[in-house]
């Protein structure tokens, strides 16, 4: 069972937790022109593997592989807590779930993302998510 963690419920842990990890599911071209997640502070990066490939919206067929290889290259434990975050929450939980089937015992996706849904307006990043909760970002 994959659980939905809020966002501000996600910083904290990953505040107290140095072994978790955040690890960012979207496309390259959402990294570089919607940002990213800031973990300079905690001393971290946000661990990047695409879930669908850019620019053909395809699922990476190589996604558990790729990221179980920059886990395990990084010392990261199957046990460690893991938060997926993709800009909404659905592509990040169904990582999530790929990830746990594959032998990661907590998997968890960050509720959602890090823009959120649309507003009234159509725009994201206003209403929910890490970027309206204020969380650190950068532009990729």
């Amino acid at each position: 069972m994959i659980d939905d963690v809020p966002v501000m419920e996600v910083w904290e842990r990953l505040k107290a937790d140095p072994a978790s990890v955040l690890i960012d599911v979207r496309t390259r071209s959402e990294w570089a022109f919607v940002g990213l997640p800031d973990l300079a502070s905690l001393g971290r990066r946000p661990v990047l593997v695409e879930w669908l490939t850019f620019p053909d919206n395809r699922l990476n067929a190589a996604f558990a592989d790729e990221l179980a290889e920059q886990l395990a290259g990084q010392g990261v434990d199957r046990g460690a807590d893991l938060y997926f975050l993709c800009r909404s929450g659905g592509r990040s939980r169904q990582a999530a779930q790929v990830m746990a089937a594959a032998g990661f015992r907590n998997c968890h996706n960050v509720a959602e993302g890090f823009e959120g849904p649309l507003d009234a307006e159509k725009h994201r990043g206003t209403q929910s998510g890490w970027k309206a909760q204020g969380l650190p970002w950068v532009q990729g």
